[in-house]
């Protein structure tokens, strides 16, 4: 009998052991706070580094947002159109992927305040003729597009005459454009400068003047007010902090330089 209770004794400690971990595990888990964002094989923000790793400014920022938290991050590479509804079904807990606030996504998400600020530029072919942006509003211009962008909303509403070539991504336009598939590449001004200085032989940059800024925020599940007010209380102490600074030093000093120079207003310069 006394056999019997110590190897009973002994089952319920290790089940209470087996649970105590499975719990543990459960907590660890739970303080993973996993960030979607589209990660490509070019730019700055968010980008892969020489092993293939996530890595940028959107990147740091998740990872100084995780330190805030006392929380471990975890990176979500997922396409650009499948970033709401992986936020909307619980995959990822937040988007931090170069995202402009909009009326028509506030409805699905809830917005931090803005992070960046950026403005659209025009990728034009060298040959194509194309002077400025007003000239891409004509029948025979091609203009790429990467779908569901603010490039491809700036042209539908604004470039009604030409024809839209919607692609899946940045680069598949700009290829289009070097090839002389189509005759220009509307996207925020760094993209388009960053393309411009990889292919100056093929291609031109192009300013759209008198545009308004586009508010660039991190995207929460609608509800998740918590979260969004944590991220919203980081960045006001981040930019106090000099994070954006730091961001800008460590990532971005020659752009900043060469914006300086072109007279751009830079994407954390939020001052009217």
């Amino acid at each position: 009998m006394k056999k019997y209770k110590r190897l009973t004794a002994m089952l319920i400690s290790v089940i209470f052991a087996m649970a105590l971990f499975a719990g543990c595990s459960d907590k660890e888990s739970g303080d993973v706070l996993v960030v979607g964002m589209e990660v490509s094989s070019d730019g700055v923000f968010e980008a892969r580094d020489m092993n293939g790793d996530p890595w940028g400014v959107s990147v740091q920022l998740a990872n100084d947002f995780g330190e805030y938290l006392g929380r471990e991050v975890r990176i979500e590479n997922i396409a650009w159109d499948g970033l709401i509804p992986a936020l909307e079904t619980g995959k990822i807990d937040m988007i931090l992927s170069s995202m402009t606030i909009t009326e028509e996504r506030a409805e699905k998400v809830d917005f931090s305040e803005p992070y960046a600020l950026a403005y659209l530029a025009v990728l034009a072919g060298k040959d194509s003729g194309i002077e400025s942006v007003d000239d891409l509003n004509s029948a025979d211009r091609s203009v790429a597009v990467a779908t569901g962008s603010t490039g491809y909303y700036y042209a539908q509403e604004n470039l009604p005459e030409a024809t839209l070539l919607a692609l899946g991504d940045a680069g598949a336009c700009i290829t289009e454009v070097i090839q002389g598939k189509a005759d220009a590449f509307i996207r925020d001004q760094l993209s388009i400068y960053r393309a411009n200085q990889q292919n100056p032989d093929t291609t031109v940059a192009i300013l759209i003047p008198f545009q308004d800024a586009e508010p660039w925020g991190a995207a929460f599940k609608k509800g998740d007010t918590e979260l969004c007010d944590q991220f919203n209380a980081f960045l006001e102490e981040y930019e106090a902090d000099g994070g954006y600074d730091r961001l800008t030093e460590d990532y971005m000093a020659e752009y900043k330089t060469a914006f300086d120079e072109l007279g751009f207003k830079w994407f954390f310069d939020f001052e009217d």
